[in-house]
């Protein structure tokens, strides 16, 4: 299974990485697939929170920061994190869908 997904260090979870059409996989090895995809996909809440705590700490020493350079940094630390959750939140939707049709 862990060859139909891959890690994405950004993201901090394994992706999908499926080589074929959905139709062209047996029923047995969707279903593995999307079993293996709820696991990550539960997970996915948890690492936006983890992110969300950086956030918090990080506009926390945002507000104590004088130095402009420092501040900017901050900033697009903070840009980049609020990028990867609004990414996750992309997949744990997007993939929600997929999930419900093959549960029918």
């Amino acid at each position: 299974m862990r060859e139909l997904f891959i890690y994405d260090e950004r993201l901090g979870i394994s992706i999908p990485d499926l080589n074929l059409e959905w139709d062209e996989y047996t029923k047995g090895e969707q279903q593995q697939i999307l079993v293996h995809w709820e696991n990550i996909r539960g997970s996915i809440p948890d690492r936006i929170k983890e992110l969300e705590s950086t956030i918090n700490r990080k506009q926390f020493r945002l507000s104590d920061e004088s130095n402009f350079a420092k501040s900017c940094q901050l900033n697009s630390e903070i840009a980049e994190l609020a990028s990867v959750i609004n990414d996750l939140w992309l997949w744990y939707r997007a993939n929600q869908a997929v999930t419900e049709k093959m549960h029918n």
